[in-house]
């Protein structure tokens, strides 16, 4: 069950939506509350990182016009029997999942929990991601590998390739990943992958795969975000329809999965390397304080990272390592 104010906010910003200027007055009577009490829920929402202004004596509007998640419009376009569930405000959509394997509670393969707002979004290493309210897509989904960890190898570059698929196929984008979790257009970053997982080496594997995709970013995102980036909106110079989106992400996730989990990654190498970010320029790997150099060549068949280093490739793994171009 939402908290009160949350299911205010939502028809707070579902009254707001079309980016129309609504008074307060007619605010506060539409939902049975006073003034005071919609300019409180108002500054809530601002402060999940929506664009919405107050204007003297008029009342409030977005900057602008926003499409609310919906569960019902996302279950007529689905692909899937697994379920979609739709939060307004939580602290990170791959954490509910998580809990709920805490809890006891397993999901059905492919189940996808979706929101409008993180609290606490995450990206790799630790970093905050940015997620501002009902801006961009925080989507997470549940999977299982039979085989265990050690099969999960290559796993958020399958699910990059998804992503890809989807934005190519439905609109046109050319979508480029880089190594080991990021999405890119034109050379700026449009999206990220977490993937957690909880089992057994040789047993069992729960896995927890995260997506933060950029939508519609608002105007403050320079603010907070310290490299380049992108949006679809911006990219398409059209709307998005996100509940179409999270439809046909978690059906063709479902599909790539299934793959995976059957073939291993070695179908995957050869349409990760024609997507690479970085195909044979000369890059930068970090670990903590030690950095290696060399000439991206691709991935091999485990999704290792293959530097040609002098001449002589290596393959690199693991979630701690970071990319860059060299300078």
């Amino acid at each position: 069950m939402l908290p009160h104010s949350l299911i205010v906010q939502r028809q707070l910003v579902h009254y707001l939506a079309d980016g129309a200027l609504c008074s307060g007055q007619w605010l506060g009577e539409q939902l049975g509350i006073s003034r005071t009490a919609v300019a409180k829920h108002i500054e809530q929402l601002q402060h999940y990182g929506l664009d919405l202004y107050k204007i003297k004596g008029k009342g409030y509007r977005l900057a602008q016009p926003v499409q609310l998640l919906d569960a019902a419009l996302i279950k007529q376009q689905q692909q899937q029997q697994a379920p979609v569930w739709v939060q307004s405000v939580t602290d990170s959509t791959n954490s509910q999942l998580m809990q709920k394997l805490k809890d006891g509670v397993v999901p059905e393969k492919g189940a996808v929990l979706v929101a409008e707002a993180q609290t606490a979004g995450r990206g790799r290493r630790g970093k905050q991601w940015f997620s501002p309210f009902g801006c961009n897509l925080y989507f997470s989904m549940y999977w299982q590998l039979e085989q265990g960890i050690q099969a999960a190898m290559g796993l958020s570059l399958v699910v990059g390739l998804a992503v890809a698929k989807v934005l190519q196929q439905q609109w046109q984008l050319p979508v480029r990943l880089k190594w080991p979790n990021d999405l890119y257009i034109e050379h700026k970053k449009l999206g990220g992958i977490l993937v957690e997982l909880a089992g057994q080496t040789h047993a069992q594997c729960d896995v927890v795969i995260g997506l933060g995709l950029n939508i519609r970013m608002p105007d403050q995102t320079d603010k907070v975000v310290d490299q380049p980036w992108s949006d679809l909106t911006s990219a398409l110079g059209q709307h998005i329809d996100r509940n179409l989106l999270v439809a046909l992400l978690q059906h063709q996730l479902v599909k790539e999965l299934q793959h995976f989990s059957q073939q291993g990654f070695t179908d995957y190498v050869q349409q990760f390397n024609q997507l690479d970010q970085f195909a044979g320029e000369q890059v930068i790997l970090s670990s903590g304080s030690q950095t290696i150099s060399g000439l991206c060549a691709g991935v091999d068949a485990q999704g290792g990272l293959v530097l040609d280093i002098g001449g002589q490739k290596q393959s690199f793994y693991g979630g701690e390592l970071s990319l860059r171009k060299a300078l």
